[in-house]
């Protein structure tokens, strides 16, 4: 009976630290859920830089609980990929004035970036521009690094990781290992198959609807019919993206850029 009652003092005992720790940690749930509520506010007034420092501020104490942490890491991601996409002049980021002999294609090569996201990011309906128009343009080199251990696809910008998307790599880690170089870049890609071209509206063509081709040959990065594979170990070797995701990547990447695939 002694035995009992001190057993039952014990546990007693560790009530009070117990549901300390609890409050604890609900405390900290519910000012990270406050975070996110008030910059997606500033970030509907247009307050991008400063909704994005209060996100690092948050994400750089290490107050934040695993969990809550991944929540506010992928609203600040988001934030990241609508800055770059957005009009709005950043540190990372140029505003140049049109002048006589520019093209889109002339300014993407200067700058090391894409046709694509200086019309997106400006809003641009065409190809066209004209003569005094102001634009924004991305400056920095962008990489990625594939992690097929986590089936995971990091993008970076001057080595400041941006975005984390799910993918899907090689069975069997049949995904190569190695730096690579993005050489081709293909929108509603042919899939050669077995000695066959299968057109990219044929429901047999798995690829996607962009291609990002590495400089290792029949391998790179791509969208997918099959997104109930993102996330394993499925492909036959290239790394699989979900056809919005991989069409972002598209936009943003240039040719040359950096791949790693680690294990």
């Amino acid at each position: 009976m002694k035995l009992k009652t001190l057993l039952l003092f014990f546990l007693l005992s560790l009530v009070p630290v117990y549901s300390f720790a609890q409050a604890q940690v609900g405390e900290a749930h519910a000012e990270a859920m406050q975070l996110i509520e008030q910059n997606r506010k500033l970030v509907d007034q247009g307050k991008f830089l400063e909704a994005k420092k209060s996100y690092e501020k948050i994400l750089e104490s290490g107050r934040l609980e695993k969990k809550d942490r991944r929540l506010v890491r992928k609203d600040y991601e988001k934030l990241n990929i609508k800055m770059i996409f957005s009009p709005i002049s950043t540190p990372d980021s140029v505003m140049h004035t049109v002048t006589e002999g520019d093209s889109l294609y002339y300014l993407a090569k200067k700058h090391n970036t894409t046709m694509e996201l200086i019309k997106k990011s400006n809003k641009l309906k065409s190809d066209t521009i004209y003569r005094g128009k102001k634009l924004k343009i991305q400056k920095g080199f962008f990489s990625v690094m594939v992690d097929k251990s986590d089936n995971i696809l990091k993008l970076y910008l001057d080595d400041k990781l941006i975005r984390t998307y799910r993918v899907a790599t090689g069975e069997n880690s049949s995904t190569p290992v190695g730096a690579f170089k993005i050489v081709t870049k293909v929108a509603n890609p042919v899939w050669y198959h077995e000695g066959a071209a299968i057109p990219h509206n044929d429901p047999k063509n798995i690829l996607g609807t962009r291609w990002l081709g590495f400089d290792k040959k029949s391998y790179g990065i791509h969208g997918t019919t099959l997104p109930d594979t993102i996330g394993q170990q499925m492909s036959s070797g290239c790394v699989r993206m979900l056809n919005w995701e991989v069409e972002e990547l598209y936009d943003i990447l240039p040719l040359g850029t950096e791949v790693k695939v680690q294990d």
